[in-house]
């Protein structure tokens, strides 16, 4: 109950600008938070977001997109592509997690979506611990989607995008229940791996994926 309330009041309050205020402060006008949805997923590729938003604009209800339920987080993914300066959306495979590892994929997914801006942000604000290919021009956050409004809004992009993305494949694969589980590792999932094994778009390199290999 208490970390219910808690979490009700972050969504409330809504991620904060304290980072991007210091960087505006300091003469960056254009900042990129990125973020990524997807890492510990048994199928599917990782997603990567890129978002920036003019000074001092947001939008209400922006909090990491794990706090939010669905219906909540599509209405602000629609916002957010809305009232945006601009966004990219980037992906690493199935196939290229397999080959580079899942941390490689993701950051390249990252690079992706930075990519795909139309406006060369001045700094990046990115979710978690430091990403060497985008060198001194950005700032690992910990925790970045509770602390970061930008890095917030590419959650949430992040997130939407691959839950799409997991529904749309779920009616041709419909065994794994990727419309609810969205290919992480659930009870269902791993029972659905033994009885039918993996498809194509199962992680290889994922110890669970390569048990039911195994087994079958």
């Amino acid at each position: 109950m208490v970390g219910t309330r808690r979490s009700d009041r972050r969504r409330r309050r809504g991620a904060p600008l304290t980072l991007e205020r210091e960087l505006w402060h300091d003469g960056v006008e254009l900042i990129a938070g990125v973020d990524e949805a997807g890492r510990g997923p048994l199928a599917g590729p990782v997603v990567a977001a890129a978002v920036v938003f003019p000074p001092e604009k947001r939008v209400a209800g922006v909090v990491d997109s794990k706090l939010l339920p669905p219906a909540i987080r599509e209405e602000l993914a629609v916002e957010i592509r809305r009232r945006a300066l601009c966004f990219g959306i980037g992906a690493a495979s199935r196939l290229e997690i397999d080959r580079l590892n899942i941390l490689r994929a993701t950051h390249l997914a990252m690079r992706r979506a930075l990519a795909r801006l139309p406006l060369l942000p001045g700094h990046v604000l990115v979710d978690g611990l430091p990403v060497p290919e985008l060198g001194p021009g950005h700032t690992a956050v910990v925790d970045g989607d509770a602390r970061s409004f930008t890095i917030a809004c590419a959650s949430i992009l992040a997130k939407t995008t691959r839950d799409r993305l997991m529904g749309r494949l779920a009616s041709r694969y419909p065994d794994y229940g990727w419309d609810t589980n969205m290919g992480y590792s659930t009870a269902e999932h791993v029972e659905a791996l033994a009885l039918h094994g993996p498809t194509p778009h199962h992680r290889r390199s994922f110890v669970p994926v390569q048990l039911s290999l195994e087994i079958g």
